[in-house]
């Protein structure tokens, strides 16, 4: 059975959105720590935000990543987009919790959940989500929407930490289940 990986760029105070406040701290180890990601994953699992985030940018992009980014299969949730465009993506709209409990049923490696707010919270409230891969940088956002928001109550057991030289520190956790 696959995992379904949800991986955020997080501030101290939990905020995950509009992540551009992490350039300045981007270094190879964060890269390496990326790149497990990516190796470990051959799909995505993105609300219709990151979607058209990443869609209008790594079509154009050959840099590290273009590659896998624009081959890997995409799944795109969303009520609103008629159709994906982008390489080798695919329109979840209807039934999503079982569209995605059936990917999960699957073979095939990890699916890979990149920002997408709102659907991480769907996936949290169905109990979907087997691994959360967090790099927690280390500087106060003070707003914005965060993975964990109010009445999303969670156990997790931490599978492994690193800290890197620019003070970011990275999390894996995996829910721990009744």
């Amino acid at each position: 059975m696959r995992k379904i990986v949800v991986t955020e760029f997080m501030s101290l105070d939990g905020v995950t959105e509009e992540p551009a406040w992490t350039f300045p701290y981007w270094n190879d180890e964060i890269a390496a720590f990326k790149g497990e990601e990516t190796d470990a994953s051959d799909a995505l699992l993105l609300g219709r935000v990151t979607y058209e985030g990443f869609a209008g940018v790594w079509p154009e992009r050959t840099d590290e990543g273009a590659d896998y980014f624009n081959s890997v299969r995409k799944y795109v949730v969303s009520t609103t987009l008629d159709t994906v465009e982008w390489n080798n993506s695919a329109l979840i709209r209807d039934n999503v919790v079982e569209e995605i409990t059936n990917l999960k049923q699957q073979d095939g490696k990890d699916i890979t959940v990149h920002g997408s707010a709102t659907l991480v919270q769907t996936l949290m409230q169905h109990d979907l989500v087997d691994r959360y891969r967090l790099l927690v940088y280390p500087l106060v956002v003070g707003k914005g929407k965060r993975l964990f928001e109010e009445d999303t109550p969670a156990t997790l057991k931490l599978l492994e930490s690193q800290s890197f030289s620019s003070g970011v520190v990275a999390l894996i956790y995996e829910p721990e289940r009744q």
